[in-house]
């Protein structure tokens, strides 16, 4: 089995440093611009399946992927897969969230969360609990999974050498791919980060805007 699992393209709301949890907020033309050029580039990838965040966002940008990549196979809504809920704090800036943005990120996996939201463990456990249901299967189906950067972060943690290193030193790009792959049933991560579009395109918002 092989796992491409995807962090969707850019918003309006990223591209401001926002943090937009479950504000469901379309792609900008950016975000459609690398889905595209990520979805050609990927034109030799045959997916058996697609599973989707329901937030319009991810299911654009597997939309995109599978359209340019000549895969016509049908998206799959999972509720677990969707965004870190950022409670009052949703449509905030790093900056305006204070000392809960700041912690978000230095300390994620001892972070209390959000006001009326979800902390990193909460969403740990709903991605994770997706994730070992795939693997269990291991059906040896190559899988598109469209989701969120937090989420991402948190599905894959469990299979990391060191889990406390949550964020790999930064959020997860526009448009690029954590690759998990299994062999007689034991999953691993053979790829971080990865982009099929031109680097020189990489922009980190949240770097920038802290």
């Amino acid at each position: 089995m092989k796992l491409y699992i995807l962090r969707h393209g850019e918003t309006a709301l990223n591209s401001k440093g926002v943090m937009q949890g479950w504000l469901d907020e379309p792609l900008n033309e950016n975000g459609r611009r690398l889905a595209v050029l990520s979805g050609q580039a990927m034109k030799g990838i045959r997916f058996d399946r697609c599973i989707s965040s329901p937030l319009i966002r991810a299911t654009q940008t597997a939309e995109i992927i599978l359209r340019e990549s000549e895969n016509a196979v049908k998206i799959e809504i999972d509720d677990r897969i969707r965004e870190i809920n950022f409670g009052d704090l949703e449509g905030k800036s790093l900056s305006e969230m204070g000392k809960e943005g700041y912690l978000f990120y230095t300390d994620p996996l001892r972070f209390a969360g959000f006001p009326n939201g979800e902390s990193i463990r909460d969403v740990c456990e709903r991605t994770q609990a997706f994730l070992k249901e795939l693997i269990a299967k291991d059906d040896g189906k190559v899988c598109l999974i469209s989701t969120h950067g937090c989420a991402m972060r948190a599905m894959v943690n469990c299979l990391k050498d060191d889990p406390s290193d949550y964020w790999y030193g930064h959020a997860p790009y526009n448009c690029s791919f954590t690759i998990v792959e299994t062999e007689t049933g034991t999953p691993r991560i053979t790829a971080v980060d990865k982009v099929y579009y031109d680097s020189s395109l990489i922009v980190d918002h949240f770097r920038q805007k802290d």
